[in-house]
């Protein structure tokens, strides 16, 4: 089902009793959502992602914009007629029902020709269960059932009526680690086995560049660029998506641009600006971007070297570095020499990103071989 969000705005009214200044949590949100694909939308606390999920859900109407499910309407209509499941963050399980129970209790609730006999019901249950994997757990209660096992229910309930949209708002936020990386790759593999259109809300890029088809990055109710994960990170267009997106997140620093170069303090790192550039610039590297050299352009204060396995993070400080610190992923193979003070690195241009001081908006440079310095 292709879900389509026409200048959807979402206000609610000021806590300040004499500004009454209204607070916009979703601003002029227009896209389109295709069909049978995971869409993952992003942003920090308070952005209006989650605000977002419930105008979709019904859950909360909105001030102006439409909502589309193929081509029906869907705006005005309540959350029970838009055919969704949507799965919380507290899982929401009744604690007194069985397994079988919660994931039935959708299918319960059905009226008039949608009505099932008890054995269609519990067929369908059974098949939502297994499609979680959770099968030997159906005579238990959420109480008996970790976390991890307690979310997979969750899911269940919200796919035993085949919703034409799932939506999930922070499914993952409340599991451990390991259990997190576990229970996201299930959701993918659910969401490919039953080709639901889904929107899945994350505060956690890392989730969301990994299971998503698309994602929308969002701060304070505004989109701020929508595209495949890797698109995004290989080039995002503002700083705000350049520092939220990567782990570790990507070092930025005070640049200047003059005669067509780009200086950290006095060290020229990168050339193929034009003439009409903005002479202040914000420059961001990722950790990856780095690349260890003896005469290197850019030069740091060596503070101690982290081995990771297969990678090195070397830590190291620059007055020009807006990051406490600056990190550099390096190759295991490649020596650091621990009785210099300084370490010196060459840029890769491909992995930098330049943008204008005040409106933190990318400014584009041509890279070539001679990009880097």
């Amino acid at each position: 089902m292709e879900v389509i969000l026409q200048n959807l705005t979402k206000k609610f009214p000021g806590r300040d009793r004499k500004k009454k200044k209204e607070v916009i949590a979703v601003n002029n949100f227009s896209f389109s959502i295709p069909d049978g694909k995971l869409i993952g939308l992003l942003g920090p606390s308070g952005c209006g992602k989650s605000t977002t999920l419930n105008l979709i859900s019904g859950l909360l109407k909105p001030t102006s914009g439409r909502i589309f499910f193929g081509e029906d309407d869907v705006t005005d209509l309540p959350p029970e007629h838009r055919g969704i499941g949507l799965v919380f963050q507290n899982y929401a399980l009744y604690p007194h029902l069985t397994v079988m129970q919660n994931i039935l209790f959708p299918l319960q609730n059905l009226k008039g020709r949608d009505r099932l006999s008890k054995a269609e019901m519990a067929e369908k249950a059974r098949e939502a269960a297994g499609l979680v994997q959770i099968e030997e757990l159906l005579d238990r209660k959420p109480g008996e059932l970790s976390g991890g096992q307690q979310q997979r229910v969750a899911i269940a309930r919200a796919l035993v009526k085949r919703p034409k949209v799932l939506l999930l708002d922070e499914p993952l936020s409340n599991l451990d680690a390991r259990l997190r990386l576990q229970t996201r790759e299930e959701i993918r593999r659910i969401q490919r086995e039953t080709g639901i259109t889904t929107i899945f809300v994350t505060h956690d890029q890392e989730e969301a560049m990994s299971i998503s088809d698309m994602i929308i990055v969002m701060k304070e109710g505004i989109v701020q660029q929508i595209g495949r994960p890797q698109e995004v990170y290989d080039n995002p267009a503002n700083l705000f998506v350049a520092r939220f997106l990567g782990t570790p997140p990507v070092n930025v620093f005070d640049g200047k641009i003059r005669d067509g170069r780009l200086y950290i303090g006095e060290e020229a790192v990168l050339n193929g600006f034009s003439k009409d550039s903005p002479s202040d610039v914000c420059a961001a590297v990722r950790p990856e971007g780095f690349r260890l050299c003896e005469n290197g352009a850019l030069g740091c204060e060596l503070r101690g070297v982290e081995v990771m396995g297969r990678d090195i993070s070397v830590v190291s400080g620059n007055k020009f570095s807006q990051n406490p610190q600056v990190r550099a992923i390096i190759s295991t193979e490649q020596q650091i020499d621990f009785e210099n003070s300084t370490v010196r690195f060459d840029l890769i241009p491909r992995k930098v990103f330049v943008f204008h001081r005040e409106t933190e908006e990318r400014i584009c440079f041509e890279v070539s071989t001679g990009g880097s310095l």
